[in-house]
């Protein structure tokens, strides 16, 4: 018995040898998706569309976008397909605009963000301003846990426009009245659904294009016009007294969102770098894979291989 159990282990460890031995494929590519439900699809898409028209491997990794910045700026990482603006300015100032490493392609997607509510909610308790959230009665018109104070979500962990969110509570003065929340979207946006469900008030960070503007009927909160004066931020990677030293007591600028590809992966690929430099989604296309991903729950990558699929013509645009 003793025998047959030193066989087994040596012919387990000579396996492994092997195993170790076997050359590991590498792929041609490495994609950070990021881990909101357009990035995602995008992320897809643009494995798909790899694959297909250049014959290309890419490996999609879920990555922060700090992380993924630093692996554009070494080579480790090639493509990140939605770098949001204004919310990732330090990044393309340092990576962009400073190092040179990292280029964008030049057509992005319009967007836009800010604080929202229900319709309901506006309606009913007079709630339509951004300043209202400062107001103490108004605010308990959120209260869930019964703390006086109402709860809002404002991101999820990790993201820039969370930091962003954070220092615009402290300048409208209702961080005092409100309780931010971070959380997974996912979790913020059934939270959502069920408050339009039943009557409930909520309100939350919202961006677009985003499916949650075609389920419900939602509103965004007034606020003083964007002034680039007045809007000062630092985030908490570039300096520990972030916070403090911020402020933004006015709407954000009109954001747009580009796809980020490493310049090193420019030069050893100009023509990949020139079919994403190409792309043009549509605020429309990215409402929908936002819908597809979060409502559907489609899989990414299946939901992937069905677009590119349908979208033949416009590859073969980009690819041109």
């Amino acid at each position: 018995m003793h025998n047959r159990f030193r066989q087994c282990l040596r012919r387990m460890s000579l396996a492994a040898l092997t195993m170790l031995a076997a050359p590991v494929h590498a792929a041609d590519l490495v994609i950070a998706m990021p881990n909101w439900p357009s990035g995602q699809a995008t992320a897809n898409i643009l494995k798909v569309s790899l694959k297909q028209h250049f014959g290309l491997d890419a490996d999609v990794r879920e990555m922060g976008t700090l992380i993924a910045f630093a692996g554009l700026d070494s080579g480790e990482v090639d493509i990140y397909p939605e770098v949001w603006l204004p919310n990732f300015d330090s990044l393309v100032k340092k990576y962009v605009d400073g190092r040179k490493t990292v280029d964008l392609s030049p057509k992005g997607v319009p967007a836009a963000q800010g604080i929202c509510v229900t319709r309901e909610t506006a309606d009913k308790y007079g709630i339509k301003d951004i300043s209202d959230l400062a107001d103490p009665k108004k605010a308990t018109v959120f209260d869930t846990d019964g703390d006086g104070k109402g709860e809002m979500w404002i991101g999820a962990l990790g993201w820039s426009s969370t930091s962003i969110e954070k220092i615009r509570a402290k300048s409208y003065g209702y961080e005092k009245t409100m309780t931010l929340l971070q959380m997974p979207e996912d979790m913020a946006m059934a939270a959502v659904d069920a408050a339009a469900a039943t009557g409930q008030s909520i309100a939350f960070y919202c961006y677009s294009p985003h499916h949650i503007f075609e389920l419900h009927d939602i509103v965004e909160l007034t606020e003083p016009k964007y002034d680039p004066a007045k809007w000062h931020i630092v985030m908490p990677s570039d300096d520990p007294d972030w916070l403090s030293k911020s402020e933004a007591p006015v709407a954000w600028d009109a954001s747009h969102f580009y796809i980020g590809f490493a310049s090193s992966t420019a030069a050893r690929l100009p023509k990949v770098a020139a079919f994403l430099s190409n792309i043009d989604f549509t605020a429309e296309e990215v409402t929908e894979m936002s819908y597809a991903l979060q409502v559907d729950r489609q899989d990414p990558a299946k939901y992937a291989q069905a677009w590119v699929a349908n979208h033949q013509d416009r590859l073969n645009a980009w690819s041109k």
